[in-house]
């Protein structure tokens, strides 16, 4: 099977800004977290594997397909949720969506079934005949939502879902999120510079930084590659516990009630005797797990490290 998404040395300048810079890759259907800092490239990428804009140099194929070639037979497939709003203000959301619809090519009636589906789906029921102006912010990002989803496709690409939206409303769209992920035979790419939504919806992630691929891969598998640590609970002082471990040549990091440090040869063998010596008891003892945010941070690291050397 070709991969999902699939770039060679692909490249985009506007003017003399670099926007994205040679990025390699080949993906496969699932569940895709795009992430990066505004500006990092996202954006410009998605643009790309939707034959919006042509690359400068380099190649992009979506359902192997040539986006810049086959742009028109790519969209009728896709889903897409963009960041910024693109909604018709004086048109109701049933309206909207059912409009939507159409344009992706269903029949009229089809269109409006699919329309009170996915609208249902994302939570706005009687809210779906009001006109759009008068919605909230997490109103038109459901809308949104619903409009990407209403034609079926196998691909949904959604830009920065959860702009906007306060802790509740946020999680709402994380739950759909997750639901979509898990349907059988249909992808998504999720993009968004919000590292924990990628951990709680993805299994697969790409890491970009000004225009740059970091890194992708299974998340799972990339969390692996972190620092080899361990993570230490103890009942009594942890900052005594931890001045024990400094002396015996450790460098632990004190979190909470949680201490964190690197595993060596040796080491728990030393973090008992510490704890002996500094009369604390160690409540567990297990291989630290590593957050994304903390997986994207240490690659940033290790590039900017690199550049200097």
């Amino acid at each position: 099977m070709p991969p999902l998404l699939e770039t060679v040395e692909l490249t985009r300048r506007f003017d003399e800004v670099e926007a994205i810079r040679g990025i390699s890759m080949a993906l496969p259907a699932g569940a895709i977290g795009l992430i990066g800092p505004n500006g990092a490239g996202k954006t410009t990428l998605l643009r790309i594997l939707l034959g919006l804009i042509p690359p400068s140099s380099g190649s992009a194929r979506v359902f192997d397909k040539d986006c810049e070639v086959d742009g028109i037979q790519i969209r009728e497939r896709v889903g897409y949720m963009p960041e910024h709003d693109c909604l018709l203000p004086e048109m109701s959301g049933i309206g909207f969506v059912a409009y939507m619809g159409r344009v992706s090519g269903l029949p009229k009636e089809v269109a409006f079934r699919r329309a009170h589906e996915v609208l249902q789906f994302t939570g706005l029921r009687e809210e779906r005949y009001r006109k759009i102006s008068e919605y909230s912010v997490g109103m038109r990002q459901r809308v949104k939502l619903a409009q990407a989803l209403v034609h079926d496709p196998p691909l949904c690409i959604f830009d920065e879902p959860t702009a906007g939206l306060d802790p509740a409303g946020r999680e709402g769209m994380l739950g759909l999120l997750q639901i979509l992920a898990s349907r059988p035979g249909r992808s998504m790419v999720l993009s968004t510079h919000l590292l924990g939504d990628v951990e709680k919806v993805c299994d697969r992630v790409v890491m970009m930084n000004a225009g740059q691929l970091l890194a992708e891969g299974r998340l799972s598998d990339l969390k692996a590659t972190g620092r080899d640590e361990v993570v230490v609970r103890v009942k009594g002082d942890p900052l005594l516990f931890a001045s024990a471990l400094r002396a015996k040549g450790l460098s632990p990091e004190v979190q909470r009630s949680e201490i964190r440090l690197v595993r060596s040869p040796g080491s728990e063998i030393q973090i008992f005797a510490a704890a002996r010596e500094s009369g604390v008891q160690v409540r567990y003892l297990r291989p630290a797990v590593h957050t994304v945010e903390e997986l994207f941070l240490s690659l940033l690291e290790a590039r900017a490290k690199g550049a200097v050397s």
